[in-house]
């Protein structure tokens, strides 16, 4: 692989996007370090130094650390996917927009309207609850947090939030049309890359503490190796069915007749079902801040701690769900054994159009099962290993689904354009089966 990246620099092309990807991803990172005007930044310090295992805490990592910073990209494109979720859901249910997504590109267009929207009142009402959390924060040293109060101040945080929320969406939007990559996952992807050296200085402060030992140091990576080389396995495992097209006869030439695979990924949702189930276990959060300091509102942040038993059987719940959700909105057998029928393929042993439909939807009801159990197991990892071992397990869970999935899918479109240019791929062996990781 390193031999053929020299290729990459050699498509002039290539180099532009590149660049172009890596200039939005800088100018994304400038502004998580911009704060909101008239907030404290030591009060905003001390506070989050104290908080180091709730849903704030890891939904900053998804914010890139805006959220800490209480940046002007604090909500980061969480509203923009809880946005998404509502329309992937409504496509299903509601015949206009069902219309709409079968109209090819144009109705695509109007889908994509339709959920900036939605992600403009999303991040309204997620910008309200920021604030009413920022006014409820309690620092250790008693500082406040906001220096300015008043309704007008308060409008002036939500309107900048929501207009820092529309702004990463445009960012995101202009690497998938001008760079490489799906700009949202990109986005999402350097967010958490980004506090990898924090939490790798935060491991050897307590190996120098005393806290772990060297071996145990040494146990955390070879298990972060294997953990980390099992995901992109299951990532890119294939359920491969096998399809014979019949011979035709046209004049003296025959066509026809050769053999194939359907390939069926076991994570078809990849980390998109995690983030579903995130965005669900986060909502009553987002609701109790217009609620500060009521018993209810308390009970609730209690019950939704990451680590707690009950969260972790609701949230992989929820995951299973998504898995099964997500893969059957994106993908219908009826159509790809319809599309098999009219092009002469078919399934050794099993007849073209509705059996072909059944034996493809009972195959992926296995292979999801596994996957999804899989996915279950990533994304409670750390909230174990944290609750019983007490270990500085940043790399894990979701951030490490996010980073494997969006890592192999980057490398897969600059391997396609490499090859469509006459170039040999990223690997001398094989092809990067990735997956994009689309949030439309």
């Amino acid at each position: 692989m390193i031999q053929n990246l020299p290729d990459i620099f050699k498509v002039s092309d290539l180099k532009k996007k590149l660049a172009f990807t890596f200039f939005i991803l800088a100018v994304y990172r400038i502004g998580t370090a911009i704060p909101l005007p008239g907030v404290n930044a030591d009060a905003i310090r001390a506070f989050f130094q104290a908080q180091t295992n709730n849903i704030f805490a890891f939904l900053n990592m998804f914010s890139g650390g805006a959220m800490k910073r209480l940046s002007i990209f604090a909500l980061g494109v969480m509203p923009y996917i809880n946005a998404s979720i509502i329309m992937s859901v409504l496509q299903t249910a509601v015949p206009y927009l069902e219309k709409l997504s079968k109209e090819g590109a144009p109705g695509r267009e109007k889908i994509t309207r339709i959920t900036r929207y939605a992600t403009v009142l999303i991040a309204g009402i997620q910008g309200f609850a920021f604030t009413f959390w920022i006014e409820s924060m309690r620092p250790p040293g008693g500082q406040p947090v906001l220096l300015v109060s008043g309704i007008g101040f308060r409008l002036l945080l939500v309107l900048t939030l929501i207009t820092g929320t529309m702004l990463v969406v445009w960012l995101g939007e202009q690497i998938t049309e001008n760079g490489i990559g799906n700009g949202i996952s990109l986005i999402i992807f350097t967010g958490i890359v980004a506090g990898f050296p924090a939490g790798l200085k935060r491991t050897l402060d307590l190996v120098k503490a005393g806290t772990i030992s060297f071996f145990g140091l040494l146990f955390i990576g070879l298990f972060l190796l294997a953990i980390l080389a099992l995901t992109v396995w299951v990532e890119e495992a294939q359920r491969r069915i096998p399809i014979q097209y019949a011979q035709r006869v046209v004049g003296r030439k025959i066509y026809g007749g050769q053999r194939t695979y359907l390939p069926l990924k076991v994570d078809q949702s990849g980390v998109i079902a995690v983030i579903f189930a995130l965005a669900f276990m986060n909502f009553p959060l987002i609701l109790m801040q217009f609620f500060p300091n009521t018993q209810i509102a308390e009970k609730i942040r209690i019950f939704f701690q990451p680590g707690n038993p009950v969260y972790m059987i609701v949230y992989g719940i929820l995951i299973v769900g998504f898995c099964y959700f997500y893969t059957y909105i994106t993908f219908d057998p009826h159509s790809i054994a319809e599309n098999l029928k009219k092009s002469g393929g078919f399934i050794p042993g099993v007849r073209p159009g509705e059996q072909t439909a059944q034996k493809i939807k009972e195959v992926m009801n296995r292979i999801i099962l596994v996957g999804a159990v899989f996915v279950v197991f990533i994304a409670i990892l750390p909230m174990i290993l944290r609750g019983k071992l007490n270990l500085p397990f940043y790399f894990g869970g979701t951030a490490l689904l996010i980073v494997v999935g969006v890592a192999l899918d980057t490398m897969g479109q600059i391997e396609a354009q490499l090859i469509m240019r006459h170039y040999d791929g990223l690997l001398k062996k094989g092809r990067i089966r990735g997956r994009y990781f689309n949030i439309k």
